[in-house]
C-alpha cells in the first residue's frame, strides 16, 4: 500500500464549509479548523479517475442509476459487516439528516415525544425541535470512563414521555463509542416491546477501531417492522458533497409510506456524480480508507498520550469509532469558559460540547481527527501551553 494513497489538502480558499466558513461560524475567519466532521484528505483516486471519465464523456443530461452502483454497496455490507442487504430495501436521500427528517415527519405527528442519547450529533436535536416533536434526552452514563446507555432510564424515559420514535446514532457521534450486540438489543428490545419506531444512523460504520466492531442494528434481532438504517459513502470517503446516502427500509409498509413522502417531495434520485463516486468507492477504495483509519489512529494516539502526560485531567472518550475524539475540560475549566478559552486563547475552532444536548456538557469540545498529524500536533500543544499558563 502506497503511502501517497491518502493526501493532505490544504482547503483554505476553496469553499471549504470547514475553512472557509470560519468566520460566519465563529466571528473569525484565522482560527485552525478542527471542527465538522470532514476530512482534510484527497477523495480516493478510483472516485475521482471514475468522476473524471464521466466528465470527458461530454453528456450531463438526465441520469439512469447502474445496477452497478446498488451491486457494490450490497457487496460492501456484506463483506464488511456481514449484513444481508436486499436491493429491493433500498431508497435514495441526499443526505442522512434529510433523511431522518422525513423518517420523523413521516412515522411520528406534531406533538410526539422522540428520545436521542445526549450528548449527540446535534442536527438529532434539531430535527425533533425544527418539526414540532417533543425531545427527549437519555444522558449517557459513564462506566470506568466510557460510555453506555442506561437502559432502565431509557425505558423509563420513554414510558413516562409515550416516546414514538429513538434516533439512534451507531457508532455514536460525539463520544465514539461502538455499540455491542448486547446493548443494541437492549435498547431494540425496549423500542419493539413499547412501539416506538427506530431510525439507526450508522454513517460513520466503516470508521471503527479493532477490537470494537461495528453491528448493524437490523441484523441484531427481527426489528424490521419497527426500524430503518440510514448510511452513506460520505464519512467513509470524504464524499459529502456528492450527496448521496442509502436508506434501507426493510418492511413493505413503512417503504411504501416512504415512497409516498418522496414522490411528493419530488427527490427520488440524486446526481450522477454521487452515484459514480458511490459505486467507484465500494468497489476500489478499501486501501485508501485502511490508510485513512490509520492515521485517525495514530492521531488519537497521539492526542492521548500527550494530553495523559501533559493535562492528566482532561477525560478523553475511548475512541471505538468515527474520527471524533470527545474530551471532557471539566477539571480544568468552567463550562462557560470553554469556548473563550479554545478560540481566544488557542485559535482553535471546535465543535463545542453544549451544541450536543446543553450546558451540562459545556466543558466538552469534539476534535476532528481526520486531517494531517501536524495540525493535530499543533492544536494539541496550544492547549497544553495555553492551559498550563492558566493553571
Amino acid at each position: 500500500m502506497s503511502e501517497e494513497q491518502v493526501v493532505f489538502i490544504d482547503r483554505r480558499n476553496t469553499d471549504c464549509a470547514k475553512w472557509d466558513n470560519l468566520e460566519a461560524m465563529f466571528g473569525e475567519g484565522d482560527l485552525q479548523a478542527m471542527w465538522v466532521a470532514d476530512m482534510d484528505f484527497k477523495a480516493p483516486q478510483c472516485v475521482l479517475q471514475a468522476q473524471q471519465a464521466y466528465v470527458a464523456m461530454g453528456a450531463q443530461g438526465y441520469y439512469k442509476v447502474p445496477e452497478g452502483y446498488y451491486d457494490a454497496f450490497i457487496a460492501w455490507e456484506a463483506e464488511r459487516h456481514g449484513y444481508a442487504v436486499s436491493r429491493e430495501h433500498i431508497r435514495f436521500s441526499p443526505g442522512v439528516v434529510a433523511a431522518l427528517n422525513w423518517f420523523v415527519q413521516l412515522m411520528t405527528a406534531p406533538g410526539d415525544a422522540v428520545i436521542v442519547l445526549t450528548p449527540v450529533y446535534y442536527p438529532f436535536l434539531n430535527a425533533v425541535k425544527d418539526n414540532g416533536r417533543k425531545l427527549v434526552m437519555c444522558d449517557l452514563i459513564k462506566r470506568n470512563g466510557r460510555y453506555t446507555v442506561d437502559l432502565a432510564a431509557f425505558r423509563r424515559d420513554i414510558v413516562e414521555n409515550s416516546v414514538r420514535a429513538f434516533i439512534l446514532s451507531s457508532p455514536h457521534n460525539p463520544v465514539g463509542r461502538v455499540w455491542t450486540r448486547e446493548e443494541l438489543k437492549g435498547m431494540l428490545d425496549i423500542c419493539k416491546e413499547l412501539g416506538v419506531f427506530v431510525i439507526s444512523d450508522e454513517i460513520h460504520h466503516d470508521i471503527v477501531f479493532a477490537p470494537a466492531k461495528h453491528i448493524p442494528s437490523a441484523t441484531v434481532g427481527a426489528y424490521d417492522a419497527n426500524l430503518v438504517t440510514l448510511t452513506a459513502p460520505s464519512k467513509t470517503f470524504n464524499l459529502a458533497a456528492c450527496q448521496n446516502s442509502f436508506v434501507i427500509i426493510p418492511d413493505a409498509e413503512i417503504r411504501r409510506r416512504f415512497d409516498d413522502y418522496t414522490s411528493k417531495l419530488c427527490v427520488r434520485s440524486g446526481n450522477p456524480f454521487g452515484y459514480i463516486a458511490a459505486e467507484a468507492a465500494y468497489r476500489h477504495g478499501l486501501p485508501w480508507l485502511e490508510e485513512v483509519l490509520a492515521i485517525i489512529e495514530g492521531n488519537a494516539r497521539a492526542v492521548r498520550e500527550t494530553l495523559s502526560e501533559r493535562l492528566p485531567k482532561v477525560a478523553v472518550a475511548p475512541l471505538e469509532g468515527t474520527y471524533l475524539l470527545w474530551l471532557d475540560f471539566g477539571a480544568y475549566l468552567a463550562p462557560g469558559e470553554v469556548k473563550d478559552f479554545m478560540q481566544k486563547k488557542c485559535r482553535l475552532a471546535f465543535d463545542y460540547g453544549d451544541w450536543f444536548g446543553g450546558e451540562r456538557f459545556g466543558a466538552c469540545v469534539r476534535m476532528n481527527l481526520a486531517t494531517s498529524r501536524e495540525l493535530v500536533d499543533a492544536a494539541v500543544a496550544r492547549i497544553v501551553e495555553n492551559l498550563s499558563a492558566k493553571a
